[in-house]
């Protein structure tokens, strides 16, 4: 085991399964100059050459098209988007081309593609550059979405989808880049997609918490310790397939569920879970599933809005206390 940022474990992942597979190449904006905006490719050309880190015109659209093709002729590919905002200019190639290759040639054709970037709050970045959009790209059949929170998850989930027939769209948080984990070395190390990790083991409320809000639940848990509530934090890994079991599971335990992500409240993927978790754990339930997502609004620019805008561990911590009635 050896100790890695996020970014580093992803650029980690991407030396070996280049080198394990020599067809494997990258395409992005400014990935071989500048090893793209947060620096994950950074030095990946004088490794592999342009030929296979190859930089992209500013054209979203185009570099997903490119990538759709080489994936179909049995050349997989790896596309990075500076920022996942970006992937709506590139929306009918993610969702009508992308997603339903397979169906349309009755699944005769295998489509290996990786489109990878970050996304999220933090920086101030304005309203175009700060959503979490993963919520639309589970919507559309064909695609699997993963959205890890960890380092060592970002290296075995990131091996997984290289290495998947089907496309994924791979969601990756601007603010986890310098989060340190311990990672697993084995070149073939891989986490199947549809299976959460119970992060924090509790009775008494279940949490569900993606990417940067899996760190903010466990804050929270921490918190609501102090007072005697032992909560129960679960981590999905992946929205599509989605572990539907391992949550009903920790709600038959719990008889609460709280849904925490950054993408706007307002059909959010935590509706879809708290819908299927109310139609099939229904009566083990003692209190109403409830969700917090971002509100209403574009994200703002100034970083004290930007904070009123979406959810803090004091609301996830109210949130649970209202859920046991305390």
């Amino acid at each position: 085991m050896a100790e890695m940022t996020y970014s580093q474990a992803l650029r980690d992942v991407v030396i070996k399964e280049m080198k394990r597979d020599p067809k494997l190449f990258m395409m992005g904006e400014d990935i071989a100059t500048l090893g793209g905006a947060y620096g994950v490719t950074k030095g990946l050309v004088d490794i592999f050459g342009p030929e296979r880190i190859r930089n992209a015109p500013i054209s979203e659209a185009a570099t997903i098209g490119i990538g759709l093709g080489a994936a179909c002729c049995g050349i997989p590919a790896i596309v990075e988007l500076q920022y996942w905002d970006f992937g709506l200019v590139a929306a009918d190639q993610i969702i009508n081309q992308v997603a339903k290759t397979r169906f349309v040639f009755g699944a005769q054709a295998k489509v290996p593609l990786v489109i990878r970037g970050q996304q999220g709050i933090g920086r101030g970045n304005g309203a175009t550059h700060s959503q979490s959009l993963e919520t639309i790209f589970v919507h559309f059949p064909g695609l699997k979405v993963v959205v890890p929170s960890t380092a060592n998850e970002a290296v075995g989930l990131f091996r997984s989808a290289i290495r998947d027939p089907n496309p994924v769209c791979f969601f990756e948080h601007k603010l986890l880049y310098a989060k340190k984990d311990e990672i697993n070395e084995d070149p073939d190390f891989m986490i199947p997609f549809g299976q959460a990790r119970i992060a924090r083991e509790g009775t008494d409320c279940t949490i569900v918490g993606s990417m940067l809000y899996l760190f903010r639940s466990l804050e929270a848990a921490d918190l609501l310790a102090q007072e005697g509530i032992n909560v129960e934090v679960i981590d999905p890994r992946t929205l599509n397939p989605f572990d539907y079991d391992t949550v009903i599971e920790s709600v038959k335990k719990t008889g609460r569920l709280l849904v925490v992500h950054e993408a706007h409240r307002k059909a959010g993927w935590g509706a879809e879970v708290a819908a299927e978790v109310t139609e099939r754990a229904f009566k083990y339930l003692d209190a109403p599933v409830a969700r917090l997502g971002a509100v209403d609004c574009p994200i703002p620019f100034n970083p004290m809005l930007e904070k009123a805008a979406t959810p803090q561990v004091s609301q996830i911590v109210d949130a649970v206390k209202a859920l046991l009635y305390k």
